[in-house]
């Protein structure tokens, strides 16, 4: 025989099943509250009720005391239960801030509801006071709407770990609708500085549609940020038109959103005339930093002095260098020396915006150079007159390094100069030097270890 087959059951519809959550979860010391409250006042309602009619009969004296009972019983329900009433009340409608803009549109409505309220005044005509009414319900119907619209409606806004400066990133947008019933419509997004900042994350508006009762709407939105720093939020606005459009109606979200934006790390066309010349003073540090001799050769014109082999020079009548065993590992320094010499009062705003270029394209060729080396792997130290990381591969450094360029700023007080000299004494690490320090006062022990770019020639 076949099984025997149950009946499954129906799906109860959205709405049922929201007003049944809502029963369940009813504040029932409230409501039974709200009862004695109505229950009270009706009575105090049919009291007042028959001390007019005995008023009418010339019976003052009973008149008088149903009134007092009635105004008492309604003073009853005013002092005890509406504060207890209203401690149980959400009052999240009443409490979110709401900014109102008269909309273009809505100047026209109100023209026309003005020109309405004349014509209906002088001609007393009952078609008129009628088209008024339903006017001006039409303005209450679109400040409920839309508050219901704005209402319950929360933001999260989701942006990637590591941003660049003038590369397109992809963050999120989500509203998630805290409403059982009610869903919402046409909700536009936007930033909203409260403190007059310049470096704002969200631009532009994003578009919301529909979002139904206790669900939520993602979209995505494209940033792209003009130079390195730190980017800043402090509010969101939600707008909304819905119904009619009248009025723009703004919720503010209060936001610390905060990013750090690194420099650009594209290479430019600067970046690869640099790359052959620091390969070749890499190549030629590295030939000689190992323990091992490998062997022995002529002299060429590219050999550093401290290399040859005098002894063997001196017994073969020409110069002769010495070649020690390559070490595997390379192990490079890259400084940026933020100092830029004194500040001068004399100095133009033109030269002044000069020397500020000439440093960011500093920054921006730092930040190449750390991530060309993130790229072939090779152990990093990045340096700066207030910041050192450890010498470690650099895909363990790369991002503390770039942090430390996206906000990193030029120096002229008169001890930013020394920085350098602390470096004169690492003589077994190859180091890459960005600087605005005139050449003769660099410290010499730094040239032989050291290669150098100056942000003046930049």
């Amino acid at each position: 025989m076949p099984a025997p087959t149950r009946a499954m059951p129906r799906p109860q519809p959205a709405a049922g099943s929201a007003i049944l959550r809502m029963w369940q979860s009813r504040d029932r010391p409230g409501w039974r509250s709200f009862g004695v409250a109505m229950i009270v006042l009706t009575g105090a309602l049919l009291i007042a009720l028959f001390s007019a009619a005995v008023a009418q009969q010339g019976r003052v004296a009973l008149a008088a005391a149903s009134t007092v009972i009635a105004l008492g019983l309604a003073g009853w329900v005013a002092i005890a239960i509406v504060p207890n009433l209203a401690r149980r009340t959400n009052l999240r409608w009443v409490v979110s801030q709401i900014d109102y803009k008269l909309t273009r549109e809505g100047m026209v409505y109100l023209g026309v509801v003005g020109i309405l309220i004349l014509a209906s005044v002088n001609t007393g005509n009952n078609l008129l006071f009628m088209i008024l009414a339903c006017s001006l319900a039409g303005i209450v119907m679109s400040g409920v709407l839309s508050r219901a619209v704005l209402v319950g409606v929360e933001m999260k806004f989701d942006m990637p770990e590591h941003v660049f400066a003038e590369q397109p990133v992809m963050a999120e947008l989500e509203l998630r609708n805290g409403k059982e019933l009610w869903p919402s419509f046409s909700l536009r997004v936007v930033g909203k500085a409260r403190k007059n900042l310049s470096n704002e994350i969200l631009t532009t508006p994003v578009f919301f549609p529909y979002i139904p009762g206790l669900g939520s709407a993602r979209q995505k939105v494209e940033l792209n940020f003009p130079r390195r720093g730190s980017y800043k939020q402090d509010a969101f606005g939600i707008q909304t038109r819905f119904p009619f459009g009248f009025f723009e109606k703004t919720r503010t979200v209060e936001s610390q959103l905060e990013i750090l934006v690194y420099p650009r790390v594209e290479p430019t066309d600067q970046f690869y005339e640099v790359l052959p010349l620091l390969s070749g003073e890499m190549a030629s540090n590295f030939r000689g930093r190992g323990h091992e001799l490998h062997s022995l050769r002529d002299y060429l014109p590219t050999d550093s002095a401290r290399f040859v082999d005098w002894k063997v020079t001196a017994r073969a009548g020409h110069m002769v260098v010495r070649e020690f065993a390559r070490e595997d590992e390379r192990r490079v320094m890259l400084v940026l020396d933020p100092f830029i010499g004194a500040a001068r009062g004399g100095l133009g705003e033109a030269a002044a915006t000069g020397h500020a270029e000439r440093f960011e394209r500093a920054v921006v060729m730092a930040a190449c150079i750390a991530w060309h080396f993130n790229e072939i792997n090779s152990a990093l130290q990045f340096r700066t007159n207030r910041f050192e990381t450890r010498m470690a591969p650099a895909g363990e450094v790369i991002y503390d390094a770039l942090r430390e360029m996206a906000t990193i700023q030029p120096d002229s007080s008169a001890t930013g100069g020394k920085f350098l000299d602390e470096l004169a004494s690492e003589h077994e690490i190859f180091k890459i030097i960005i600087t605005a320090r005139p050449q003769h006062t660099i410290p010499t022990a730094l040239w032989s270890s050291s290669y150098f770019l100056f942000i003046d020639k930049l």
